[in-house]
């Protein structure tokens, strides 16, 4: 890795705080006496790159209510943060003009059945003198058989029949019109109670109330939000991730999920671990990101909405790491002590994420050098010390 330039340890040195690399040290570190230390090595470990994305807190389930007809509002019975169950009365509408409708589809349907009705009583009649003009006309046909009855009296037997069996069709076609009547007017009446039933909107499942959006009085329209309600449960974090990263995401991953904690002090977070849920395609072409959807442990009760932050584990990499400990800060500036021979030398260092591991270093350090653990107050660059090794720090992946 790269060294850190020396122009910042310059003006450093100038406030007395620490000289830059290969300055030449003072002559009383020179004569002092050699200060002892503790040190270990900067070790090269495999890690993969952490992936953050930023997201909302939602709910598993969640409804925005809307009228299906309108009317006018007359009672809203919640109010935001209100809990509710499946089927609670939430809100009603106006309903006398749906209920007029439904009134009228009922004496319709009434009318209709009682036109289906005589119908079928035509038929019995058109059917019993069917019957009649059948048994007449063979009577006559075989009388005429035996030169007992005349042509004409054979011809209106016919006749007789004919219309009779005419008049029975028509029966059937007036039943069969009723009948499609009745149905008609009993899905009016269907339509007319469906109508009715939208005056009452009722919670779709068990959860809270998040927004009262109308009050009583006000005019209800389709598409238009009432009310809407959250259902009760885990929560989970929607984030979007884009194309070049979605590859390392997968259902089933457990990942942290960095939330605000609800009743702590303002800016307190609250680390948890979460699965991902879901990976959707992407929403738009020119967008290229993926919605993600990381499921919450149930005992999280962040708020909806509230802001979250989701660490992916992305592509494998090498880095440098040293313990915490062996790092000096000063404002944003940070720096370790190397040793080389008997000589500890300031090294101005960029760190990159920290663990409970130890810190990633970015610049200013190779694997292998010996650095100076938990540096005392006095050392300073160019100091002699006496070194004892530390245990390295194992390899593996983080």
């Amino acid at each position: 890795m790269k060294r850190i330039s020396g122009i910042v340890a310059v003006t450093l040195a100038a406030s007395g705080l620490f000289a830059c690399r290969g300055t030449s040290h003072t002559p009383d570190a020179t004569l002092a006496a050699p200060i002892p230390v503790t040190v270990a090595a900067a070790v090269s470990i495999d890690t993969v790159e952490r992936l953050e994305a930023g997201g909302v807190v939602a709910a598993r389930e969640s409804a925005s209510l809307s009228s299906r007809i309108v009317a006018t509002v007359t009672s809203v019975r919640v109010r935001s943060g209100d809990r509710v169950r499946a089927g609670d009365l939430l809100l009603t509408l106006d309903a006398r003009d749906v209920t007029e409708q439904v009134r009228q589809a009922q004496a319709s349907a009434a009318v209709a059945e009682k036109a289906l009705t005589y119908a079928r009583t035509e038929q019995s009649a058109a059917q019993a003198e069917h019957r009649l003009a059948a048994a007449w006309q063979t009577r006559i046909a075989t009388l005429h058989e035996r030169n007992s009855a005349t042509d004409q009296e054979r011809d209106e037997a016919e006749a007789r029949l004919s219309a009779a069996a005419a008049r029975l069709a028509g029966a059937q076609a007036r039943i069969e019109e009723a009948d499609a009547h009745l149905a008609s007017m009993r899905a009016a009446v269907g339509v007319a109670t469906a109508d009715e039933s939208f005056t009452a909107l009722r919670a779709p499942f068990d959860g809270m109330v998040t927004e009262r959006l109308t009050d009583p009085g006000n005019l209800a329209s389709p598409g238009v939000a009432l009310l809407r309600v959250e259902a009760a449960g885990a929560r989970q974090v929607v984030v979007r991730v884009d194309e070049a990263r979605v590859a390392y995401v997968h259902p089933g991953d457990r990942v942290n999920v960095v939330t605000d904690t609800p009743d702590g002090p303002p800016g307190t977070d609250t680390t948890v671990e979460g699965v991902v849920a879901e990976v959707a395609r992407a929403i738009g072409a020119d967008e290229r990101a993926f919605t993600v959807k990381v499921s919450l442990p149930p005992t999280v009760t962040a708020r909806t909405g509230s802001f979250a932050r989701v660490l992916f584990r992305g592509p494998p990499r090498r880095i440098v790491r040293v313990p915490a400990a062996a790092i000096r800060r000063y404002g944003q500036v940070s720096s370790v002590y190397v040793v080389e021979g008997s000589v500890a030398r300031m090294r101005l260092v960029q760190i990159g994420a920290s663990s409970a591991q130890g810190a990633e270093v970015l610049a200013g350090l190779d694997a292998g050098e010996s650095i100076v653990m938990s540096p005392p107050q006095g050392l300073m660059d160019g100091a002699r010390v006496t070194a004892t090794a530390e245990p390295a720090h194992p390899r593996g992946v983080s």
